[in-house]
Parts: C-alpha cells; structure tokens; sequence
C-alpha cells in the first residue's frame, strides 16, 4: 500500500465566463491554514450578482472555512491565515 497524499484539485467555478453577470464576490488562489495544518487549496470561485449560490459538499470539505473566509470570522483566529485574494 501506497501511504502517498496527494494534495486535492483545485476547482474553477466561474458562471460570468461569457459575460452574463457581474461578479459580486471573486476569489483568487484561495488557500487556508489553521496553524501548520492547510484546509482549503486554491480556490478560485466568482461569485455572480443578483444569482442564488449554493455551497454543496461533503462533510469536512471547506464550505464553513470558505463562508468564514469572506466574512473574515477566522482573523478571530491566532493561528489562522489566508493566502491569496478574496475581493467583494
């Protein structure tokens, strides 16, 4: 048996590709740490105006991490940074 992780994939969800919508919220090479230990691997996610998004995954996936992320409820967080870009 291999004991090799592998880091996941990272996801592009961009429904404005073909201009239908302005973006609200856009996030760019998202990645989350809680100390030494890394929760989300870069993200990139646009999030259109005026649409109704929904967060859908598995428990323990990073949907909380990423809600917290743009609420910056985690810089409540000694050992919690952020790398990369979120912009509203």
């Amino acid at each position: 048996m291999s004991t090799e992780t592998t880091k996941p994939t990272r996801h592009i969800i961009n429904p404005t590709q073909n201009g239908a919508h302005k973006a609200m919220l856009e996030v760019k090479k998202a990645d989350f740490f809680y100390g030494s230990d890394q929760a989300l691997f870069g993200v990139d996610f646009v999030m259109p105006e005026k649409k109704v998004t929904a967060f859908i995954g598995p428990s323990g996936c990073g949907k909380s991490t990423l809600l917290r992320c743009f609420n910056r409820m985690n810089d409540l967080i000694e050992s919690a940074r952020v790398e990369g870009t979120i912009l509203f």
